[in-house]
């Protein structure tokens, strides 16, 4: 069958995704969350293309599932529990372990298992697996972005499925002949030049989609085993369990010599292209702290030219140009921040994250906050923004007050609050459940979605603390 996006001769991993992300989203095939850019599309008929894995011979023959996280693959976790299989599920971004097993109450309901099934299952009914757990996974279901009918394999350019699958090679829980399904929307099977493929690539057997069950009978071998020179210490940093793994095979006499640390871009297994923006979103590039990694180098950076900064053109100011397109019109407003006191700044509506305030000019006059609480004691700000963009929660602006325990995430309207606290809800970070609501000078007004303009009295509240946060009497 052909496919309805052509791929151009030559095109890199990052063209198809883009490709792939534009058709989906000009021709409106997706559900929430939106823009699908960046993300493993949740297209619409996802749940009934989740519901074909049952069909598969190979299904009927598994007692342990793997499933991934993804928003569409909530179906086929569905799917698993209702057949009474062992569904196991990674964490997210593998901070905390390989992966979780999901244990439904006993006697569950068909509601109850939809809860199991969905992100919040993983926190209330779930049991980590470490690596010296005896797995053999008989099924492995993978999102994808694009997906060739030679079972070539294109994820979203993080490189995790591919990781996960290397390390539960490395543990012997998959072999080679371990079944590998995708499902996906039909246009998101394109011709994936097969010399795109690399040794860390993982291949799949089966795509499923609203309209067809495709057998691949791919040729090319998949993983067997962590590939070490594909990573570096800083990934290592960031996903613990590979230092645990690393030193069980550096004593089966493995090599696991790393790889050289790239001077810029955050290593990644398919790390190929930059990632570009969405166009239906250029608000995002005004918001590249409060939603971006921050890396190592940068926050070193930071400190070490601290004492300079005082005598320099403040952070702020050039937070405000960056990306702004209004050169003159941000030098200008820069200066008469520059006079003003962190406290006046607060009230007019600026960011605070690290102490460090972020000029929030181009934020929507109308936007709905949420109040996120129960933040503990050491989680950065960078870790809360990963897990906001794994819950497909991130906000248009965070105020970070770890130093009170809580957050503040501010969205453009009601309705994108309202799906922001369902995907947070159940939210555990570092062992601790977080609260997520909306925040009280919203609740009155959560149908307008109007911010609520403070009070004399309550401003008198406000007391600016060291380090540049706000402590607020209200949530």
């Amino acid at each position: 069958m052909e496919s309805v996006i052509k791929i151009n001769p030559g095109a890199s991993k990052g063209e198809i995704r883009q490709k792939v992300w534009d058709y989906i989203e000009e021709k409106n095939l997706a559900n929430f969350p939106r823009p699908v850019h960046n993300r493993i599309p949740n297209f619409k008929g996802a749940f009934g293309a989740c519901t074909k894995v049952t069909e598969l011979q190979v299904f009927t023959e598994t007692s342990e599932v793997k499933v991934d996280p993804d928003k569409p693959l909530e179906g086929a976790r569905l799917a698993v529990l209702q057949a009474q299989k062992t569904l196991l599920v990674p964490t997210p971004r593998l901070r905390s372990g390989l992966f979780n097993k999901i244990t439904p109450p006993q006697g569950a309901s068909k509601e109850q298992l939809r809860t199991c099934a969905s992100s919040q299952g993983v926190r209330d009914f779930s049991v980590p697996v470490d690596l010296d757990a005896k797995v053999k996974v008989d099924l492995v279901v993978v999102g994808s972005v694009a997906v060739s009918e030679k079972g070539c394999r294109i994820g979203k350019g993080e490189g995790f499925a591919d990781l996960e699958w290397a390390m539960m090679s490395s543990m012997g829980a998959v072999n080679k002949s371990t079944v590998v399904v995708t499902i996906i929307h039909d246009c998101q099977v394109v011709d994936v030049p097969d010399e795109l493929m690399g040794s860390h690539d993982l291949t799949v057997d089966y795509i499923l989609t609203p309209s067809r069950v495709i057998k691949t009978n791919c040729q090319l071998p998949k993983p067997q085993g962590i590939i070490w020179t594909k990573l570096d210490s800083e990934k290592l940093k960031k996903i613990p369990i590979l230092k645990k793994l690393r030193a069980l095979e550096e004593q089966a006499g493995k090599d696991v010599t790393l790889g050289a640390t790239p001077p810029a871009a955050e290593p990644g297994l398919q790390n190929d292209d930059p990632k570009r923006q969405p166009r239906r979103r250029p608000r995002r590039n005004t918001q590249q702290d409060a939603e971006g990694e921050t890396s190592q180098e940068s926050r070193q950076e930071r400190g070490s030219e601290s004492g300079q900064r005082a005598r320099q053109q403040p952070a702020r100011v050039r937070k405000e140009s960056r990306g702004s397109g209004k050169g003159d019109a941000d030098k200008e407003a820069g200066k008469t921040v520059k006079g003003r006191s962190r406290r006046m700044v607060k009230e007019q509506g600026s960011e605070e994250v690290g102490g460090e305030e972020v000029s929030q000019r181009k934020l929507p006059q109308s936007v709905t906050t949420v109040y996120l609480g129960g933040i503990p004691t050491g989680l950065r700000v960078s870790e809360l923004k990963a897990a906001l963009r794994e819950r497909n929660a991130a906000p248009l602006r965070l105020t970070w007050q770890g130093a009170q325990h809580r957050a503040f995430l501010d969205y453009s309207d009601p309705q994108g609050a309202d799906q922001a606290l369902e995907a947070l809800q159940g939210l555990c970070l570092n062992g601790q459940n977080l609260q997520a609501e909306l925040a009280k000078s919203q609740r009155g007004q959560k149908k307008s979605g109007q911010r609520q303009t403070l009070s004399k009295a309550s401003k008198s509240k406000m007391s600016p603390l060291k380090g540049g946060s706000t402590k607020e009497t209200e949530q």
